[in-house]
Formats: C-alpha cells, structure tokens, sequence
C-alpha cells in the first residue's frame, strides 16, 4: 500500500521507519507546511512535498497518515484530507475526542473514505487493554499509570515559561499506588496519589529561579495538582542525560468473580514515544486500508479494528503460530 506522510517532526520520523519496516508498505511522499527543500528525509525514493500537493496525489496515495498536534492541527487537518484519503491520526485529547470522531465520520463518509482517529499508545493500545478487561470482568476497576517517561506537552509548557531555555519533564507513577492497585485493593485515588512530576529545567543567565519554580509548580491543569520537584541544570546536563524521549506506563484493572479476584495488567516500556507511536500508525493504516476495500467508510477508533487487520500475517499464519 502506498503511504503519505503529512508533518516531518519527531511522529513523522517515527512514521517513516515503522512504513520502511512493514514490506507491504511504501512510503510515497513526506508533505510539510515548510520549504519542502529544507526538508531532509531517510527514505531515498520518496519525495518531499508542500501540503498544496496534497490535493493533486488523490490517486497516488493509498493511506495518509498525519502527524500534527493534537490542539490545533489535527481539528482541522484530519477531516479536511478524509473527504480525500483514507486518514491516520493520533489525536490525544481525551475530552474532546467525541467530537473529533463526529467531524471525521462525516468527511469520511461523504467521501467514502476511512478515518481511523485517536492511534497510538494512550488513547490506542491501553484503550484497547481497558477495553478487553471491562468485557471480560464486568463491574472492576481500571487504573491507568504513566511513565516514567517525556512529556512533551508538559515540557513545552515549561519551555513557555519566561527566563527558561530548555527544559524536560517526566511524569513519574507512585509506586505505593502501583502496588495497591496490583493487589487487588481497589482503592480510591486522587490524581496527587497516582503520579509525580520531575522537572528538569535549565534556565537563561540571569533569571529569577525562584519565580520560575513557582510558576511551575503553581501551572494549572498541569502541575497544580501534583506533587512536583524542580532541578536547575546545565544545558549541557540536559543534552547528556535527558535528549531522549522514553515513555511507558501500565493499565491495571482489578475484578472479581464471585469471591475470587483478578487483576489484569497490560504494560509498555517505551525507549522512544514518538518511534512506537509511529509504529501503531503504520499498523493502523494496514487496517485502513483493507476496511476501505471492503467498502467501508466512515470514522472508526482502534475499538472498531479487527485485529488480524492490523497485521501483515495472513489469517492461516496468525491461526498457526500466534493463536
């Protein structure tokens, strides 16, 4: 199937070695809003393009997959192109992903095309995880922890901060907490509980480090309500030590069955965030792809993707050696 990259950042890079991994896909063109001949990327016969070439590779791209930010790009960007593509995104806002949903389903539809929203790890594969352990043990608990890995959109939000250089954020489970909900306790936790946040933060020459903790620690709906510390180092420190992107993390659900417990723990440990990510995206334009030849349409999540759809195995290869 013959794939298109929209947006070349950390996603599209993570993208673009998932589809040269996957022998049944091939990457035609990466599309970028900025000069496409300053765009450098890995794959030689793949071109490089400005999103106004999009709407002239209608026939030329089986599957588009786009890798833009959840706040801004992806409102807009994934139902315009399903009214001409099938569609991938990995939109994250959880509050809003309703209504996501409602306007791709319409694009899609219109255009008798698929739009699979919402890929990726969390919302994506731990959905998938809160999914199958709600309908095998109704009446439970499910508890999600993350980390301890980058968060981007914290790390940027400290980045905003006036005096501030660079800056990295990981978010930390609680290990009591962990523990508690591995037992069995069903216990009742608050969002301080279940998580910490450690900043790591190098400021310009001359800031006031004091009023750069407390705008942090004091962010709202970012670290207001958490136990949070905060570490000034050197670029240097930063660039040695905290470059990389790790993620991770663990959905644990707690049932029973009568008088019996059971907890069910699905768990990923992420050297890099935006290369896994990439790699469901690539694994979910297969599926795009082949529900779009039976003639389907529409939005869907990864709740709707079978899940022998998502692999290049041929069902006689699954049953034999996965089943």
């Amino acid at each position: 199937m013959k794939i298109g990259i929209l947006g070349y950042g950390n996603l599209g890079r993570g993208v673009e070695k998932a589809v040269a991994a996957n022998k049944d896909q091939e990457l035609v063109a990466v599309f970028t809003r900025r000069d496409p001949s300053t765009v450098k990327i890995a794959t030689p016969d793949a071109k490089v393009l400005h999103t106004d070439e999009l709407v002239n590779m209608k026939n030329d791209i089986d599957v588009l997959i786009i890798c833009g930010g959840s706040a801004t790009d992806l409102p807009e960007m994934t139902p315009k192109y399903a009214a001409m593509f099938n569609v991938i995104d990995s939109f994250d806002t959880h509050a809003n992903i309703p209504t996501h949903f409602s306007n791709v389903d319409k694009a899609a539809k219109e255009a008798g095309k698929i739009g699979v929203i919402s890929c990726g790890w969390d919302p994506g594969m731990f959905s998938i995880a809160r999914l199958y352990a709600h309908s095998v043990l109704p009446g439970g608990e499910d508890y999600t922890f993350w980390g301890r890995g980058v968060s981007q959109g914290h790390s940027d939000a400290i980045r905003r901060i006036d005096g501030v250089a660079d800056a990295r954020q990981f978010t930390v489970p609680v290990p009591s907490a962990v523990e508690r909900v591995r037992s069995g306790e069903n216990p009742e936790l608050t969002t301080r509980e279940k998580h910490t946040r450690e900043c790591f933060v190098v400021a310009e020459e001359g800031a006031d480090l004091a009023r750069i903790e407390s705008e942090i620690k004091n962010m709202p709906n970012y670290f207001a309500d958490y136990d949070t510390t905060v570490t000034f180092i050197s670029q240097e420190e930063l660039n040695e030590k905290y470059s990389g992107l790790p993620h991770g993390g663990s959905v644990i659900y707690s049932g029973a069955t009568g008088e019996n417990k059971h907890v069910i723990e699905y768990s990923l440990k992420l050297d890099s965030n935006p290369e896994f990510t990439g790699s469901v995206l690539a694994a979910c334009a297969r599926a795009a792809y082949r529900m779009n030849n039976e003639g389907l349409s529409g939005a869907k999540s990864m709740f709707d993707i079978a899940p022998s759809y998502l692999s290049p195995l041929s069902t006689e290869e699954l049953i034999s050696h996965l089943l």
